[in-house]
Parts: structure tokens; sequence; C-alpha cells
């Protein structure tokens, strides 16, 4: 069925017009003022809202192996709670098991992601190094379209990826023309500290965010990003959490580095209170990797996106049920990491960003969706409304009030991170690829409608010896000063 939206106001990463949108099949065919309705075609009312690019996920654990369960959300359920929150797209990890080949991991992934409702793509996780891995980092790169690999720096003893590997990885990568995404937190320090704490009594939830303080994270992230500037490979920082490793990401970026940082809408809005709730269970459901944190460090986060050290927004989307995170009822070390956050980031960011002024509606759009298309190789196909792209589109009522409950919410998980908030500005209608998936608080999706998207890999140039060169030579300033 063709679709015409009419009467909205269009909203890009470059601004906002009002104006119609044609949709034929899986694309959009047309965007202008007073488009005509093709005959048949159903057409949506989008007086008084705002029409914008479906939102994408850079960040997800769908049916995630991970500390002795499984994340509760699998590909059809995650994809779907997305579409009612406005996102339309997601990028998950494929992380294999210890010694397995990086390949075979990657088809058993996308096995399990046929049952998407809506699209998807993968980074892949480098967690060992042998010949093989090498190789399979360029057939997946060449053959299956994946441009972004993944390295632990923490959860030492099962995933983490040490400087060796760091090293080797980032050197393939750049061979590739592919994008090296880090996890920082300084895994031997943690250990050290989870046992020093664990010694002292401290057992429950509160233990975890003192295991994990910001130096830990701003360590690991500062030597990430030194590694990249030696080797000349550009660099992704996920769930930046803390003051500590925005200022290595912006140090960086000053410097003329090529460094991306992403940030949670949980890590915005919710600090580290609540890891003091005497409720075990509703505390433990907050331990994930980095923690919450200080309220200064929300502030400082919230400044960094805004001033675009931060580029993009995600949820790190990993769901344990309360019995799989009461594997560590009495050792916080074997609480499940994770929370939710899929259906609710793009509601929580508009009523936190754009309603206080922090963020305009086309900075919203650039966070959520645009910066991470273009990032990853996905842009103008995602993340944007031309002609010619996919037709991921989201109807956006800013005066569509939702009040966040795990009663009334669709993701997979009996615990909402955001139980009670009340965000205003949310989903009215959700097009994946023509699709409507989301249409005035039902949901319209359907297992294995989704599609993989391959992401192409960028020229190797920005490794060449000329690019290194440049990225390592002393600024003008710093030679003046010696």
């Amino acid at each position: 069925m063709n679709i015409v939206i009419k009467g909205g106001t269009v909203v890009t990463a470059d601004g906002e017009s009002r104006a119609d949108i044609l949709v034929v099949g899986e694309h959009i065919a047309a965007v202008g003022p007073g488009l005509e309705v093709p005959a048949g075609a159903r057409v949506i009312d989008a007086s008084g809202a705002y029409v914008m690019p479906g939102g994408i996920d850079p960040h997800t654990h769908m049916q995630l192996p991970f500390m002795g369960t499984v994340a509760s959300e699998d590909f059809f359920t995650g994809t779907s709670a997305a579409a009612a929150g406005g996102t339309t797209t997601i990028i998950d990890f494929v992380i294999p098991n210890p010694k397995q080949r990086i390949l075979d991991a990657y088809k058993q992934w996308r096995e399990w992601a046929a049952k998407s409702a809506s699209d998807y793509s993968f980074h892949v996780a480098i967690t060992w190094w042998d010949e093989t891995v090498h190789a399979d980092m360029g057939t997946l790169c060449q053959e299956h379209g994946v441009n972004s690999y993944k390295h632990f720096m923490a959860y030492k003893g099962a995933i983490m990826a040490d400087d060796e590997i760091l090293v080797k990885s980032f050197t393939r990568a750049r061979e590739l023309g592919a994008l090296c995404t880090c996890h920082a937190e300084n895994g031997e320090l943690v250990v050290r500290l989870q046992q020093e704490i664990f010694d002292k009594g401290i057992t429950g939830p509160e233990g975890h965010p003192l295991s994990r303080p910001p130096a830990v994270e701003g360590e690991a992230a500062h030597r990430a990003i030194r590694i990249a500037e030696v080797l000349g490979v550009p660099l992704y920082l996920v769930h930046n959490s803390c003051i500590d490793s925005l200022e290595a990401i912006t140090a960086a970026r000053v410097r003329g580095q090529r460094v991306f940082g992403e940030v949670l809408s949980q890590h915005l809005v919710i600090d580290d209170s609540v890891y003091r709730n005497p409720d075990w269970n509703q505390a433990a459901h907050y331990v994930m990797s980095p923690p919450f944190r200080a309220k200064e460090h929300q502030a400082a986060l919230w400044r960094g996106l805004q001033a675009g050290m931060l580029q993009t927004t995600a949820t790190d989307h990993c769901c344990f049920c309360t019995p799989q995170k009461r594997a560590g009822v009495t050792d916080f070390r074997k609480i499940p990491n994770g929370t939710n956050g899929v259906e609710d980031r793009m509601g929580v960011l508009w009523h936190h960003g754009v309603r206080t002024g922090r963020l305009t509606p086309s900075e919203f759009v650039a966070v959520t969706s645009t910066n991470t298309a273009k990032i990853f190789n996905i842009h103008p196909r995602k993340g944007a409304l031309v002609a010619g792209a996919d037709a991921d589109i989201v109807v956006w009522d800013p005066e569509k009030s939702r009040t966040i409950s795990a009663k009334t919410h669709h993701q997979n998980i009996d615990f909402n991170i955001y139980e009670g908030m009340t965000t205003i500005g949310n989903a009215a209608i959700t097009l994946s690829r023509g699709r409507v998936l989301w249409d005035n608080d039902q949901l319209k999706t359907e297992a294995g409608t989704g599609k993989h998207v391959d992401r192409p890999c960028f020229s190797p140039f920005w490794g060449s010896q000329e690019k290194r060169n440049a990225l390592t030579q002393p600024t003008r300033v710093e030679r003046a000063s010696h």
C-alpha cells in the first residue's frame, strides 16, 4: 500500500519544513508541500505533529547469552518494543564464545535475528586472536556488510580484549576500512576492586558502582584513544557514563583525532542513588556496566551531547528479569549486567532534551538517528527523509503523554528502570520500510519482516601512512610551546 503523510512538520538533522511525504512500497518517493494522493493510498494526517526519520539504536543486546543466563528479550519482542518507541533500526552485537570462530558466531546471530520485526545490523566483538580472526574480519567486511568491531576492555576471564588483541584488531580494521568500537573499563582494576569490596562485606548491588569508579572508565577510554591514535584508526566509544571518559574524548577531538562518543539515555537521567534502594530486587535491576553515576556526571554528559563531543544516543538494551538478577543475591559480582530502554529512549530524550531546551528538534533527530547512520555508513538509506531512502518514519506527537511502567511497556522484562516517569512527546505512528508497525498505541508487528542492513566498509585511506603521519604530527601550537 502507498502512504501519504500529510500536514506535518518534517524534521531532519538539517532543519524543519512543512511538507508531505509520499511512500511507495518500501521507500520514500517524494518529499514536498501539497503532494497529490495516489488512488488507493492511505493518508496519515500529521497535523500538529513532527515527521522524523525512524530512530536508530546503535547499541542493543537481544537474546544475549551472558553471565550464565540469556537475555529475556529476543529479536522479535525487542524490535517490536523499539517500534513502539519510534526506533526502526537496531545495531546489535555478535559476541563469540571463547575461541569460537567469529564468522560462525555471526551466522548464529543472523539465525536468531531472522525473527526481527524491523531492520537490524551487527557489530562483531573481537574477544580473542589468531589467524582465523584476521581472515574472518575480512570476510565479514567484504561479504556480509560488517564495518565495525567491538572490543570489551572489561569482563576479565570471559570476553575481555587485552592490549595485544586491541593492537592486532585495530590494525586489521585499519586495513579493511572498518570502525573500531570499545567498551572502556579497565578490566584488571575492576576485578581487583570487586574482590576488595566483597572482602569488606559489601555484597549487595551497592557494591557494583564502588567496583567501577569513573577513573576506571576514564583510564580505559584514554588508553583506547591513544592506541587508535598511534595506529591511525577511527574509534567509537560506547556508553560513556562519566566526566572522565568525556574529557578523554573531548581532548582527542580537539587534537583532530577521529573519535566518536555514545551516551545512553539512561545515564543522562538516572543517578547512582538507585543502588542504595533497600529493596534488593529493585536495586539489582540497575546493575549495568558502566554503572549509574553521581548527578554531576549527568550534567556533564548533557553538555557533551549539546557540544557535539558525544554524537549518538543508545540504550545498551539487555534485559534480565528478577529471577535472573537474583543469581547474584549474595554476591553483586554475579548479578547479570543489563537494563531495558529500547522502547523508552526517544521519549525520554525528547522530554528531558527537547522540552527542556537542551536540544532542538533537529539535534534530537541527529543524536537519535542521523549521526548513527552517518558514522556506520548507512546514510542516506537510513536516518534521512529523502527520495530513495528507506521509508523508516516516525510521526511524533509532541504533546502525547506516556507514564512509563513495566505493566504497560512492550519490553520483555518484569521491571522498567524509568518506572513512574512521565514523558511528554512520543511516537504516534512508526513505519519501517513503509510498513506501519505502531499505530496510535497498537503494535502491528510481524516476526520475520525485518531485514539485515549491510554496512559497507569505508575507504582504507584513513589507515594509510600519510594519514597516520598527519594524526601524529604535533600541532602548530604544540611546536611553538617547545
